[in-house]
């Protein structure tokens, strides 16, 4: 291969480099910030002078948050309900995928179409928290996961993808005597594991960042996930400052004993681990999932 060094491909160069730094530098320092203000004393972050190095470093705020008994458990109910929602997306997603990437299933426009009009139209709040009460599923972790356990795009991008894998595999199965539930599970779903891994860290990234639900469908604050905790900690830290800002003492007392705002970011950095843990595992996979599964016919 010849190397192109006109002064165009280095100009070229010089901006794709610098914008890519500049992105990579905006992205990473609000993440550090999070970091090191978990890291500071209550003085510094009240002062708002915490960049991206911890000042006055304490561990303080991680071990509020990991023996206050809510946030471990908001941490286990978070990691529960994403990791069986997840399993649950995905075996219905790609039950629902498979028959309508076949072109001779009866009546595929209709389910098309009928799956396409839900991405436009909905039922609302009021008439899903009816639904979820009178299933019985009100308080329960089944109300976080069985109303969105097929999201239409994933259910695109999968149906996509199927359509994709050769008939060819498909027809040698056939003569070898194999009926579909063996050619799915067998066959296409081994096949698909780019798609499987996108789709699925799309479905575990929104579990693990859903909090409205749960406000809505649950009660009982041993079940709650750790973003409706993280939620609740952060008004906190915004009624102290505020309160603080107004005059109150015990307010700016209270402020500087519990450091609100490092318990605040220590939390937002503990919920943030899972997900930086298990993106570079199928990081691989996922580039490939979007790219196929994008072209939508």
């Amino acid at each position: 291969m010849v190397k192109d060094n006109s002064l165009s491909t280095k100009i070229l160069t010089l901006i794709v480099h610098t914008t890519m730094i500049f992105v990579l530098i905006v992205t990473l320092y609000p993440v550090l910030n999070v970091f090191a203000s978990s890291l500071s004393s209550a003085d510094a972050n009240n002062r708002g002078i915490v960049t991206i190095f911890p000042i006055g470093f304490t561990l303080d705020s991680y071990k509020m948050i990991f023996t206050a008994g809510a946030v471990p458990r908001a941490f286990k109910n978070s990691v529960v309900y994403t990791v069986i929602g997840t399993f649950i997306n995905l075996i219905l997603t790609t039950s629902f995928a498979y028959p309508l990437s076949r072109k001779n299933l009866p009546l595929k426009s209709f389910y098309t179409w009928l799956v396409i009009i839900t991405m436009y139209f909905s039922g609302g709040l009021i008439p899903l928290f009816i639904l979820v009460k009178n299933l019985g599923l009100y308080d329960t972790m089944w109300a976080l996961i069985l109303p969105g356990a097929i999201h239409t795009t994933n259910l695109i991008i999968m149906r996509t993808f199927f359509q994709n894998i050769p008939h060819e595999l498909e027809e040698s199965a056939y003569l070898d005597g194999a009926n579909e539930f063996v050619i799915f599970t067998r066959i296409v779903l081994p096949l698909s594991k780019a798609a499987l891994a996108t789709v699925g860290l799309y479905y575990a990234v929104g579990h693990w960042n859903s909090w409205f639900n749960a406000m809505i469908f649950l009660s009982d604050q041993r079940k709650f996930p750790l973003q409706l905790v993280l939620r609740d900690i952060i008004m906190l830290a915004q009624i102290l400052q505020q309160a603080a800002e107004a005059g109150d003492l015990s307010a700016r007392q209270e402020l500087g004993l519990i450091n609100a705002k490092g318990v605040k970011y220590a939390t937002l950095f503990v919920s943030m681990v899972p997900m930086l843990a298990v993106y570079p595992f199928v990081q691989k996979y996922f580039v490939k999932g979007v790219m196929i599964g994008s072209l939508k016919d």
